[in-house]
């Protein structure tokens, strides 16, 4: 079994690559609220690796029940990976779903219980994420419907975002539902909207069996509202860097400028490039700066003296 498990993790999610954005995630919402708020001086303890255990293990729910709903749809089209092609088995990542969320539960009952309102958060998170694997118990409408799977499964975004904000007021007692914290949320939804929707937008040439957005509506059609919805990211963006320091800003901008030439270019001649690869570069060089910000922050503010 584990030569079977550490196939699946190496092709689907490897451990690294779920435990960096786990722990990117957390850290740069933890950071920015801890940054804005008055909180004196903060403190990173067990309570903050049950938090990133938490998004890890959650990451890891979402791949292994994603494929677990989808079995029948990757024997057909993605018969090269481990489930399909019988190189794990269900059962392995099964066993693997049930004991990363049973030391998860356990970690959060022994170290959190300090935090009663807290549980509600983690019990939203879990609870949507059940309710996802589940096709919401409307699997038939659901699953054929490439639109409707998006509005009832990718909001999850907002609730992870949600549990990491709720986590760090709790902890330093400080509101959680304020105008700042709902647009931080959002704000750092919006790339995760955009992935899903780019990594199902193809050139008519490249179109196969598989469902995409681009064969739905158009790749052109689909481009255009991805366009604008980073258009709104870049101004939840600058208004949350402008609070954390102002002339980061340029950064925030020049990227949006970048991404919006690579989807222009997208248009004339979708061949060309990926759209979703563009999304991930413009990820990429939007989050770096934001982390590097908050550690130079960091380091002004506390590691002085």
């Amino acid at each position: 079994m584990i030569k079977r498990l550490y196939i699946y993790q190496k092709e689907m999610l490897p451990f690294w690559k779920n435990a960096l954005l786990s722990i990117v995630l957390f850290a740069e919402i933890y950071f920015f609220i801890v940054l804005i708020s008055d909180v004196g001086m903060f403190s990173i303890g067990i309570e903050e690796f049950v938090g990133f255990v938490t998004i890890f293990t959650f990451f890891l729910s979402l791949r292994i029940a994603d494929d677990l709903k989808d079995t029948k749809v990757d024997l057909k089209l993605f018969a090269h990976r481990p489930i399909p092609s019988g190189r794990t088995k269900k059962k392995d990542i099964i066993v693997l779903l049930i004991v990363f969320n049973a030391i998860t539960l356990a970690l959060n009952i022994i170290f959190m219980r300090e935090h009663p309102l807290y549980f509600i958060f983690y019990a939203i998170l879990i609870g949507y994420g059940t309710l996802m694997s589940v096709w919401f118990f409307a699997r038939a409408k659901i699953q054929k419907n490439l639109l409707l799977a998006l509005l009832t499964h990718n909001p999850i975004g907002v609730i992870i975002n949600m549990y990491i904000i709720g986590f760090t007021c709790l902890k330093y007692g400080l509101p959680i539902f304020t105008l700042h914290h709902i647009l931080l949320a959002l704000t750092l939804y919006w790339p995760t909207l955009v992935w899903e929707i780019s990594r199902k937008v193809r050139a008519p040439e490249d179109e196969t069996e598989y469902v995409t957005y681009s064969k739905l509506y158009g790749y052109k059609k689909i481009t255009i509202i991805i366009m604008a919805i980073m258009t709104i990211d870049v101004v939840t963006s600058a208004i949350l860097m402008y609070e954390l320091w102002s002339w980061g800003i340029i950064a925030v901008v020049a990227a949006y400028a970048w991404y919006m030439v690579q989807s222009t270019r997208f248009l004339r001649n979708p061949k060309k490039l990926k759209l979703v690869k563009q999304v991930e570069i413009y990820e990429f060089i939007t989050e770096v700066p934001v982390i590097m910000i908050q550690i130079v922050l960091i380091i002004l503010r506390w590691g002085i003296g």
